[in-house]
């Protein structure tokens, strides 16, 4: 896995023109231009740990697309200076068409290294957790919740930000022992405040934001939202019509991508197949159905 993805980073530095030093996650190429980065949103796609060999198309473009109308909706300090590759200057002969869409000019921060989870709804890791002892990341929640229930008000739950593998969950007090009392205070605040925000947004149009991840950084003293917000790659998005108790309710993200996977015979210990087309492309109808639903805008690529 480390040989594909060194491998991934010089393909795309080569190809885009681009010659800045790099730094790859599993979707985004981070490039570092001094006091700003060029933040580019690949169509990479992982499942299980893995970076997959397919890709779906124009999915950084919905990613980058979306976080965009966030952050240009959302009342709080971001990072976003940019998303117009004709404004961003760039040195060399760079290939703008490949970067159009899918690119954001931010400033750099110093990251908070904590990934700040907020759950309104019981799922995932959350609701395997609940089964064993009535909690999630050790917060007590009532008796008798079921999967997929709403709670009875979102819960902050901070992880570790891991560079490859699950980010590792940890309690509060944990996050005040990395960050400082004062810090961890302020950024459940504000993450508890931005996911009500989005939430109540994403319900006018049909979408349950049961769950979400968000990045802090801190420039000049301080602190801002940056990375991606309330994306199908960040969040768990469920159709409101759709939504039942005691399901796992049908997802607007990558869910067809694992539950292929599931059923391939992969053993998720060593290179992960290629992704049949049909898959490809209802995992993108997915991902651009809520673009399109939340923003209210027609995907134009």
């Amino acid at each position: 896995m480390f040989i594909f993805r060194q491998f991934a980073i010089s393909q795309v530095s080569k190809s885009m023109g681009l010659n800045y030093p790099v730094r790859q996650g599993k979707v985004r190429d981070v490039y570092d231009l001094g006091s700003q980065v060029l933040l580019v949103a690949s169509d990479r796609i992982s499942a299980f740990d893995y970076i997959l060999p397919s890709q779906i198309p124009d999915k950084g473009r919905v990613l980058t697309q979306m976080s965009q109308f966030w952050f240009e909706t959302l009342d709080v300090p971001n990072h976003l200076i940019t998303t117009d590759v004709a404004q961003m200057k760039l040195n060399g002969d760079v290939d703008l068409s490949q970067l159009e869409g899918r690119s954001t000019l931010a400033r750099k921060t110093e990251v908070v290294p904590i990934e700040c989870v907020v759950r309104g709804y019981l799922a995932g890791s959350g609701w395997k957790e609940y089964q064993q002892s009535q909690t999630v990341c050790g917060i007590k929640l009532p008796a008798g919740l079921n999967q997929a229930s709403r709670l009875p008000e979102p819960i902050f739950t901070p992880a570790t930000k891991a560079e490859s593998g699950h980010d590792e969950n940890i309690p509060f007090a944990r996050m005040v022992e990395i960050v400082g009392q004062e810090m961890a205070d302020l950024l459940r605040e504000r993450s508890l405040a931005v996911y009500q925000a989005g939430a109540e947004r994403a319900l006018q149009h049909g979408i349950i934001i049961a769950d979400t991840k968000f990045e802090w950084g801190v420039v000049d003293g301080e602190v801002i939202l940056i990375d991606e917000v309330l994306t199908p790659d960040s969040s768990r998005f469920w159709p409101q019509d759709q939504y039942a108790e005691g399901i796992s309710p049908p997802s607007f993200d990558k869910q067809f991508v694992r539950d292929w996977l599931e059923q391939s015979g992969w053993d998720k210990n060593s290179e992960p197949p290629m992704l049949p087309d049909e898959i490809v492309q209802k995992t993108r109808g997915k991902y651009i159905e809520a673009f399109e639903r939340i923003t209210g805008r027609k995907f134009a690529w």
